[in-house]
């Protein structure tokens, strides 16, 4: 039976559930310790996993095209910040403090690869650039991220940041991912044959965070701290914020005369933040009890950008058709 095209995906879903099963049932005490452990052990094998599967040939193959990679860079971890800050009179109005602290940190994340690259193929742009930026965004962000969070989020309030956060970022996600590139050769076939695996991890360490994570802000009040109206506007901020991103990329890549499959690279890897390297980054970076706050503008962000973006890339294939089409008849008439 298909799903209609009006119902989230399973994943959604689960988010869901996890969320209000924090809300109604949240760890605490030594079982709430036990989740901690659990998920640290999920988000080291995750890193760990991804590190095993990444290709450093096909980065290496598309890591010549320096314009549009220093473009989707400046994108992601330049313009996103600033467009975070700049907006602030606008964004700080429509949600609490907290709130507001998740939206800078979620500027300052890197992009997600999977869905990126995913939507470059469906548009039908240049995947193998969009696989070397995407992926590069990545492994840049576990070093730029901690750093954009002490210079952007920090002096915006107090997330309980501990200021040691590169080294845990270091132990906690790099060592496994660097593990994992090292015994590639050995172990880099067979994750890959087990793509399942490999989502059930992805998706099972980001509801073990998500879970831990509302769950200690619901203990320390969360639901009481934030309101049903600063929930509508986060998700007009992430909207806000989204748009300005599209726009921003689709009118730069156009402006220096990027081709069309490039500027589908641009848009997609540009204008996306990585739920699945934010979750486990917030959780390294912030106290528990802050976690809750922090990442729902990013789970909001990350359902609203994979909606948007389904729209984008169908539009873009669309056009891609049309001028084949009109190529073959001017062809044929030729």
């Amino acid at each position: 039976m298909t799903r209609p095209k009006y119902l989230p995906d399973n994943f959604t879903l689960m988010l869901v559930v996890t969320v209000t099963l924090a809300s109604l049932l949240p760890a605490s005490g030594p079982t709430a310790h036990g989740f901690e452990t659990l998920t640290t052990v999920a988000i080291g094998l995750l890193f760990f996993l991804h590190g095993a599967k990444l290709s450093r040939e096909a980065v290496i193959a598309g890591a010549t095209h320096w314009r549009l990679h220093l473009l989707v860079l400046a994108s992601t971890f330049v313009v996103f910040p600033l467009l975070g800050l700049a907006l602030k009179p606008l964004l700080a109005p429509l949600v609490t403090p907290e709130l507001y602290l998740g939206i800078l940190f979620l500027c300052c994340l890197p992009a997600t690869v999977q869905s990126a690259i995913a939507f470059t193929s469906m548009a039908r742009g240049n995947i193998p650039a969009a696989v070397c930026s995407a992926s590069a965004s990545t492994l840049l962000g576990i070093f730029i991220t901690p750093v954009l969070v002490s210079l952007v989020v920090v002096p915006h309030g107090s997330a309980g940041i501990s200021y040691d956060s590169i080294g845990k970022i270091m132990l906690q996600l790099m060592a496994p991912f660097i593990a994992g590139q090292l015994l590639r050769p050995w172990i880099g076939g067979w994750v890959k044959k087990r793509a399942a695996v490999l989502k059930f991890v992805d998706q099972g360490s980001i509801l073990l965070v998500v879970y831990t994570a509302f769950s200690a802000a619901v203990v320390e009040g969360l639901w009481k701290q934030i309101p049903a109206t600063a929930v509508i506007g986060v998700l007009v901020a992430c909207a806000v914020v989204l748009a300005i991103a599209l726009v921003l990329t689709t009118w730069t890549s156009r402006k220096l005369g990027f081709s069309k499959e490039d500027e589908i690279t641009i848009v997609f890897c540009g204008s996306k933040k990585s739920l699945a390297s934010g979750i486990p980054m917030a959780k390294v970076l912030f106290a528990s009890s802050a976690v809750g706050a922090i990442v729902l503008p990013l789970m909001l962000f990350h359902q609203m950008q994979l909606m948007v973006c389904a729209v984008l890339a169908q539009r873009y294939a669309r056009r891609a058709v049309g001028v084949e089409k009109n190529e073959g008849l001017a062809q044929t008439r030729a």
